[in-house]
């Protein structure tokens, strides 16, 4: 049975969200992401075994789709071409792209989808940290992969070196292709165009993003299947403990920060005016008769009070 939420739980998020504030946040995970993957180079040589390792249990499973899309992508430019702009372009600016229009259209849901794309996130930084591993362009010739970046740079800014700018190959961590992240970004953005996009349009784009991603990877000579795999394998991880991030986040938040205390709400703010004036009616009453906290006149009746306003029980007044 799906979930429900209470009415009312959906018309604003439980922390008040603020561009000014999620913009540094992403901005600061995604420069320890980069920072992160330039440290965790790893050794060549480890990187080399560890990618054969992978065309091995490919060959094993009988999954070679990287061999012939990665001869089509080379034979054919129309197809190569468009396909490094892809790689070396669309994850920088989709996934920022759906991240705003979350924001902006879905706020209830977008703290949940940020926290999930953060975590998986840093568990892909940990998996290239433990296994660095050589993508099939920089295999041995021998293995059969075409470098495309490099076959068809004249096209583009990149050069021979991933997809960074010309002469900023340095800047980057080559080795770091198990799990694929670019995979692993486009299915969050299908996952949650598709789930809160109401146009077919968006529909459509959650299915294909993701899809010609993972064809393009492989194209490419980027990416093995397996590190396709495994992109997705991460987000799966990254889903389930999103929300224990959120709790503790929470907590931290909750003790670190101070939390303004609201005022009762059955006690009136101070300097408020009495606009009452001191009329009550009770039970019966149809119109409200002034009374007082403490009477004037003593513990008796006011002069002139009728039986009915003193008591039952209190003397008529003599006459």
């Amino acid at each position: 049975m799906p979930q429900t939420e209470a009415p009312g739980t959906e018309a604003a998020p439980a922390i008040r969200l603020r561009w000014w504030r999620e913009l540094p946040l992403i901005l600061l995970v995604y420069a320890c992401y980069s920072a992160g993957r330039l440290v965790v180079r790893g050794d060549v040589s480890d990187a080399v075994d560890h990618g054969l390792a992978i065309l091995r249990v490919e060959k094993a499973l009988y999954l070679n789709a990287e061999h012939p899309l990665n001869r089509l992508f080379t034979r054919e430019p129309w197809l190569g071409i468009p396909a490094d702009f892809w790689y070396a372009s669309l994850h920088y600016l989709v996934t920022p792209a759906v991240l705003i229009w979350l924001f902006r259209s879905h706020a209830v849901r977008y703290r949940a989808a940020r926290t999930w794309l953060m975590t998986s996130t840093f568990l892909g930084l940990i998996g290239f940290t433990l296994l660095p591993t050589c993508p099939p362009r920089l295999l041995d010739a021998g293995h059969g992969f075409v470098d495309t970046m490099a076959h068809y740079s004249s096209y583009g800014w990149w050069g021979g070196e991933a997809s960074a700018p010309r002469g900023l190959g340095g800047m980057t961590n080559q080795y770091a292709a198990m799990p694929s992240l670019h995979v692993g970004w486009a299915l969050w953005c299908g996952v949650v165009l598709w789930r809160y996009g109401r146009t077919r349009l968006t529909k459509t784009a959650a299915v294909v993003y993701p899809l010609v991603t993972t064809i393009v990877v492989m194209g490419t000579a980027n990416h093995y299947f397996l590190d396709a795999a495994a992109g997705a394998a991460v987000m799966g991880a990254g889903l389930l403990l999103a929300p224990v991030v959120t709790r503790y986040a929470d907590r931290v938040k909750a003790r670190f920060l101070p939390r303004a205390t609201a005022a009762p709400a059955d006690s009136p703010a101070t300097g408020s005016p009495n606009v009452s004036a001191g009329c009550h009616t009770s039970a019966g009453e149809r119109i409200p008769r002034q009374r007082h906290p403490e009477p004037r006149y003593g513990t008796g009746t006011e002069p002139g009070a009728s039986p009915s306003d003193a008591g039952e029980g209190a003397p008529a007044p003599a006459r």
